[in-house]
């Protein structure tokens, strides 16, 4: 069993600084094989936002991965914006925008979808979904593939399709092509899990889709803070969310999804609410 945590849009800069202790508290008792950060570290793409993200980062067990999302490019900075969008985060943060890490039991590739020409909406390009393919393709078949990006490839009832990262369909028919079997992001600030038969009724298999909350930021859109620990023992999957408790100020576990692989590819097999709200 492979155990990972899943934290999003961090927002240093904008951050509740009550969360921080307790999110690396809860981390250490979780113990992941794996911490995934799907974007937006930072509120203003700052310096000083980047390297207090670093150093939260530096207090969280190893390994790790994260990608940018559109609050790591400046916004203000207009040179700056665009002749060098991700210098901060190379800087600070890490200089490979697209990781991979692969072990007996699961392969993570990251890709950066953040853009310059879009100050909210991301983007995937035809050369990143050839190096997706390249790597998940060539993967044995008993290899759970997880790909990472922070804008999403669905949405939550109510949104609109504008929302949804750039080249959404051309990049989701390879990554079914090539067995996906997750794909985690962020952005929206709202917990979410669905599987892409839903939306894209694409031939073959079927992958998760699942997108975390915002694990810091005071930046809340009807949800409290939260983060998504995953647990991967082939053929099951569970997705369970962490939710802040301000008054107990504690991340605890809330509600448990869990997935089976089948032919098709991955069908909810059970669902447990424990009665943690996440409402703000």
């Amino acid at each position: 069993m492979r155990v990972l945590l899943h934290l999003s849009d961090l927002h240093f800069g904008r951050v509740d600084p009550a969360t921080l202790g307790p999110l690396v508290a809860a981390a250490e008792t979780i113990h992941p094989d794996l911490v995934v950060v799907s974007g937006d570290l930072t509120q203003r793409a700052r310096r000083s936002e980047f390297r207090a993200a670093r150093d939260f980062l530096a207090r969280l067990p190893k390994p790790q991965i994260a990608v940018p999302g559109n609050h790591d490019v400046p916004l203000y900075n207009v040179l700056f914006r665009f002749v060098r969008p991700l210098e901060g985060y190379r800087r600070h943060i890490t200089d490979d925008l697209e990781p991979y890490y692969q072990d007996e039991e699961i392969a993570v590739i990251g890709i950066n979808t953040a853009r310059s020409l879009t100050f909210k909406g991301g983007r995937i390009n035809e050369r990143q979904v050839g190096r997706v393919r390249d790597r998940l393709c060539a993967l044995p078949d008993g290899t759970v593939r997880i790909i990472v990006t922070h804008h999403p490839f669905d949405l939550p009832e109510g949104r609109l399709d504008a929302e949804l990262v750039g080249r959404a369909r051309m990049a989701m028919e390879t990554f079914v092509e090539c067995g996906a079997d997750v794909i985690l992001s962020g952005h929206l600030h709202v917990s979410h899990t669905t599987h892409t038969a839903i939306r894209y009724k694409l031939p073959g298999r079927s992958a998760l889709l699942v997108q975390a909350g915002t694990a810091t930021s005071t930046r809340e859109r009807g949800e409290r803070n939260s983060f998504n620990v995953l647990r991967v023992e082939r053929p099951k999957i569970s997705v369970e969310r962490y939710v802040w408790q301000p008054v107990e100020r504690q991340f605890t576990p809330g509600a448990v999804e869990t997935f089976r692989r089948t032919d098709e590819g991955w069908e909810r097999a059970s669902s447990k609410d424990t009665g943690v709200k996440a409402e703000g």
